[in-house]
């Protein structure tokens, strides 16, 4: 397997649940600073020109919620179930992408990413109108995680990797999570895995 990432929020998914599950991982940088992302070579795997990319016996599968499912399935893991419960992960999938990422993200890039990439300062009415949208979702998180370990069931899954995977920054992208105790304890628990804390392999040099 060959997964093409850089250390961004979307590929952290990927790299973290390859770690957790010691996948045979073959790990490719992308440096989007450098436009790698906008190679011919590259569009060749994903159109899209986004990292991650897994590349493995002969398919290339972009999106990183899909890699996160394939290589669990591959690994034959119950980070993606095979009963019902495969439904809840999905539908946590599709409102993270929709509604909770979209806020948590732009957060994200305002106050992490455009000063790294030189965009200028965080525009506070985009910053107003996340924060604003965060907090709308997050409630509505925050309630669902009450008693709960996880997500879905007692067991960890790609959902958890998923929908938390802008809390490790959330003090840098000023995500404000004071209100949010039940979010705050779940990623605490998501904080005992190494492979949460640290999903980025090594890279020689840096």
């Amino acid at each position: 397997m060959k997964l093409y990432y850089s250390e961004t929020l979307n590929p952290r998914k990927a790299c973290a649940v390859a770690k957790y599950l010691d996948s045979p991982v073959e790990y490719i940088p992308v440096d989007l600073g450098k436009g790698e992302h906008l190679t011919p070579a590259f569009r060749a795997l994903n159109p899209n020109a986004k990292v991650p990319v897994l590349v493995h016996a002969g398919r290339t599968l972009w999106e990183s919620n899909a890699i996160m499912c394939y290589l669990a399935d591959q690994a034959g893991s119950d980070l993606w179930p095979r009963d019902k419960r495969q439904f809840d992960v999905i539908r946590w999938l599709s409102w993270d992408a929709k509604e909770f990422l979209p806020q948590a993200g732009t957060l994200y890039f305002e106050h992490i990413i455009k000063p790294r990439i030189g965009l200028g300062q965080p525009d506070p009415t985009v910053i107003e109108t996340a924060t604003k949208g965060f907090n709308r979702y997050a409630r509505v998180l925050d309630d669902h995680l009450g008693g709960r370990r996880y997500l879905v069931g007692d067991t960890l899954t790609v959902a958890d990797f998923a929908v938390a995977i802008t809390l490790p920054y959330a003090d840098e992208a000023r995500i404000p999570l004071d209100n949010f105790p039940e979010i705050r304890r779940w990623h605490a628990r998501l904080n005992e895995y190494e492979a949460w804390r640290e999903p980025f392999p090594s890279v020689a040099g840096r």
